[in-house]
């Protein structure tokens, strides 16, 4: 990948809808050298696709950051929790007082609460902390 491809991911993540002559016009090449290089991203992986991201104020249900202290030895004894459920977008490990970072989307608050009192009951789990997200700014995880 080189300056031009990355100039182009760039533009693409500003806008994926802007038209391949504005991104041609950015990135000083021929609209389809542009072209060429896109179609080459997508079809090694490196573009992996394009979404509509809502804000969270448009969407359905409910989505929260859990922040989790556990007293297994190691984190990957304690992840077998967070991946038997489905509502799991990202469980990570983390430094500092708390263990892991748990993203979920949930359909609702109730059910929200249900996934929260699930982990809290699991015997390894020490303390639990939730964040419900209220907004959301920039959310660049299609990389």
């Amino acid at each position: 990948m080189d300056k031009f491809d990355k100039a182009i991911i760039s533009a693409l993540r500003q806008d994926a809808r802007q038209s391949v002559s504005h991104i041609a016009d950015k990135v000083s090449l021929s609209r389809s050298a542009v072209s060429e290089r896109i179609k080459k991203l997508e079809q090694s992986g490196i573009i992996r696709g394009y979404q509509v991201l809502l804000s969270e104020s448009q969407k359905e249900g409910v989505s929260a950051y859990f922040e989790i202290q556990h007293q297994c030895r190691k984190s990957a004894d304690v992840v077998h929790v967070f991946q038997s459920i489905p509502e799991v977008v990202t469980c990570r490990g983390i430094t500092g007082d708390m263990d892991l970072l748990v993203y979920v989307q949930a359909s609702s608050m109730k059910r929200l609460h249900e996934i929260r009192e699930h982990i809290d009951a699991q015997s390894n789990i020490i303390k639990i902390k939730t964040h419900v997200v209220m907004s959301e700014w920039i959310d660049n995880r299609a990389q």
